[in-house]
């Protein structure tokens, strides 16, 4: 079994070159995912299905060369933190973006259990006006 970080490092891997499906392979079937109120898909999902059709999937719909990219990772046990910059285009307006983000994830016997989002989302927002 992997641990932690690995999973997590593996992850971010999997999402930068557009593989979702090894993604949502390391989800828990009861994962707890939070995404931060004013985020374009704010809300709390609770499957990977969800996380797959309410975020993943309208990230892709509504945005150009969407990446979230880590720079650092502070691991405690079965939690990694991982610090980044989100960066963008958004489709409708045009406008670029790029945001800090630190996300807290949480791991289960080699499964991600949680997930939430800590980031600037009047940044995001302003590209989306």
């Amino acid at each position: 079994m992997q641990n932690g970080l690995d999973v997590i490092r593996a992850m971010y891997a999997a999402f930068a070159r557009g593989d979702v499906s090894s993604v949502l392979s390391s989800l828990s079937p009861r994962i707890v995912w939070i995404e931060a109120e004013g985020f374009p898909s704010a809300g709390t999902y609770t499957t990977p299905d969800a996380v797959l059709h309410k975020v993943f999937m309208r990230l892709a719909a509504e945005w150009d060369a969407f990446s979230a990219e880590p720079h650092e990772f502070v691991c405690d046990g079965q939690a990694v933190v991982a610090i980044g910059d989100y960066s963008g285009t958004y489709k409708a307006t045009g406008k670029v973006f790029k945001a800090p983000f630190a996300h807290v994830w949480k791991l289960s016997g080699g499964a991600v259990v949680g997930f939430q989002q800590f980031t600037d989302t009047a940044v995001v927002q302003r590209a989306m006006r």
